[in-house]
């Protein structure tokens, strides 16, 4: 007996489809083809994970390394020219204009020892103590007015006082205090000129506030010597602090005739 067609009992049981036939075979035949072929792929199960190919990955690695290699390089051939320029311009002997004063909070470059001649040095710390005596001038100014104005002063001598110190301390710095110390560190006359023309303005404010004629408010918004005498008749601690700062402004004004006849004895070549 043959054996040949009986069916493997291991086997499941599916029925025969013929893909040639007509009718409803046919359509279960097309709504078959797309399962077996999701089935086989692995689309359409509910568990499937997405799988996410990073880019990158797909690049070759030895070219990304070529590329970082390449930008190491550049960044260090850019710290090498930095550097070169740093070091051309400190040979060079041009300073670099870094705020270091006043030292608990730096906001200006300033730096005599370094910067300035040797010569030239005892001029420009002269220079710099007139600078410092007007600020303090001015601050003291402030103080002396403030005292009146509580004593029934006004608040307008107050506030012009204020104004005076706003824009004295850094104007006499701006003006003729830097000039002078650019002066001194590369011989230009235009500065020396510069200086002197305003460093002239700056003696003839401190004798006028020296003198603190009536013109403002009856002068009582600098502390001079007519100002003082005004202000004794009606009380005496107000008088007393005009007193000091009628002096402080003499002192000024002594000073910076003393540096002005030094620095122009310095323009003229008798160092």
């Amino acid at each position: 007996m043959s054996r040949g067609n009986d069916p493997n009992p291991f086997d499941e049981e599916e029925p025969q489809i013929n893909p040639f036939s007509n009718g409803g075979s046919a359509s279960a035949t097309k709504s078959r083809f797309p399962q077996m072929i999701a089935s086989t792929l692995g689309f359409g199960q509910k568990n499937d994970a997405t799988v996410d190919i990073p880019l990158d990955s797909m690049k070759d690695p030895k070219k990304k390394q070529k590329e970082l290699a390449a930008w190491a390089v550049d960044l260090e051939r850019r710290e090498t020219e930095i550097k070169r320029r740093e070091d051309a311009v400190a040979s060079a002997g041009v300073p670099i204009n870094d705020k270091n004063w006043p030292p608990f909070f730096p906001i200006i470059h300033h730096d005599i020892a370094n910067e300035i001649p040797v010569h030239a040095r005892r001029m420009q710390y002269l220079a710099f103590a007139s600078w410092l005596g007007i600020v303090l001038c001015l601050v003291f100014n402030v103080i002396a007015v403030t005292v009146c104005w509580i004593r029934d002063g006004g608040v307008k001598i107050f506030l012009l006082a204020v104004i005076y110190a706003l824009l004295g301390c850094p104007l006499s710095y701006v003006l003729w205090y830097r000039p002078l110390y650019n002066a001194m560190r590369t011989e230009s006359a235009l500065k020396f000129g510069w200086f002197f023309m305003f460093y002239m303005l700056h003696i003839g404010f401190c004798i006028l506030a020296a003198i603190a004629p009536p013109i403002f408010f009856h002068g009582r918004s600098l502390t001079g010597i007519l100002a003082a005498i005004d202000v004794f008749s009606d009380h005496l601690l107000v008088g007393i602090f005009y007193l000091i700062g009628f002096g402080l402004f003499c002192l000024e004004v002594l000073l910076s005739l003393w540096v002005l006849q030094k620095v122009y004895l310095y323009f003229r070549g008798h160092k």
